[in-house]
């Protein structure tokens, strides 16, 4: 299996015990005398199945992306820069937006508001580490879909 496979599967398996979660919670009160849509033992037995594989396959999942190496970063490495690039970005884009707002002066007398930070070139860094963004997300893509789950 590819660990872009294992990848979707993971994200497969969170949205089924979401939804065994939603069908456990609708299944725990009955009125007396009747029965439950569902037996909420076979519900837990599922939740305990899914659970345990997705156990299994996040294990899979850390271990290949701690082993397997891009150039000289593994996979980890890759996706915590990913992530704090992506956070940096944002942070850089709330600031620029936040120092371009314009403000309105009825008369030359009230206070001037101007910005602390020159838009134009943090919008130049903002646009280089989108582009870093893009091709290191790329990298991890394209890394998950050749490389094997360990």
């Amino acid at each position: 299996m590819k660990l872009a496979e294992a990848l979707q599967r993971r994200a497969d398996l969170n949205r089924e015990i979401d939804q065994l979660e939603s069908r456990i919670t609708s299944n725990m009160l009955v009125q007396d005398g009747e029965n439950p849509n569902e037996s909420p033992k076979d519900l837990f037995n599922d939740l305990d199945d899914k659970l345990a594989e997705l156990e299994d396959l996040m294990t899979h999942i850390n271990l290949t992306n701690a082993v397997v190496k891009v150039g000289d970063k593994t996979i980890t490495e890759l996706i915590a820069k990913r992530d704090t690039l992506s956070k940096k970005i944002s942070v850089y884009k709330s600031a620029v937006y936040q120092a371009s707002l314009n403000t309105s002066r009825a008369r030359n007398t009230e206070i001037k508001i101007l910005p602390t930070i020159n838009v134009k070139s943090f919008q130049k860094v903002i646009d280089k580490m989108s582009r870093e963004l893009r091709e290191t997300d790329n990298l991890i893509q394209s890394t998950n879909w050749t490389c094997d789950l360990i």
